[in-house]
């Protein structure tokens, strides 16, 4: 059984930065592929991030293309997202889930797709 752990949320203001970090345990880490989701109040979940296994190859959703990074250490079984220019819309819990194996590019955002499920960390954002 895989067990999640993130670390990091907190209270931002606008334009700051936050870095998440999500620790494995409990399986073969370097074998998942890991993502980072999100869930705003009164809204569903939604993909943010993901990054593979295989070649480290990396996707984003496009609300946060170019503002936040993931990335993965496999000797340590952690994934981290690096948040940067944090706005008020940011703000959710946010989610570290892990597939075992490949997916393909079409699947990366799909939430059914992940098998394990971190228990979330509060990020909010101030204006």
């Amino acid at each position: 059984q895989v067990q999640l752990v993130e670390f990091g949320g907190g209270l931002v203001q606008a334009g700051g930065s936050l870095r998440l970090s999500c620790a494995a345990s409990g399986g073969s880490f370097s074998s998942y592929t890991m993502g980072w989701f999100r869930q705003a109040p009164g809204k569903e979940r939604e993909f943010v991030a993901t990054i593979r296994s295989s070649d480290g190859s990396t996707s984003y959703a496009g609300s946060v293309k170019g503002r936040f990074t993931i990335s993965r250490d496999n000797a340590k079984n952690t994934v981290a997202l690096q948040m940067n220019s944090l706005n008020p819309e940011d703000t959710a819990v946010y989610y570290c889930a892990a597939h075992r194996g490949r997916l393909i590019s079409s699947r990366l955002g799909i939430q059914d797709e992940y098998e394990y499920w971190g228990q979330g960390t509060q990020v909010t954002v101030s204006t």
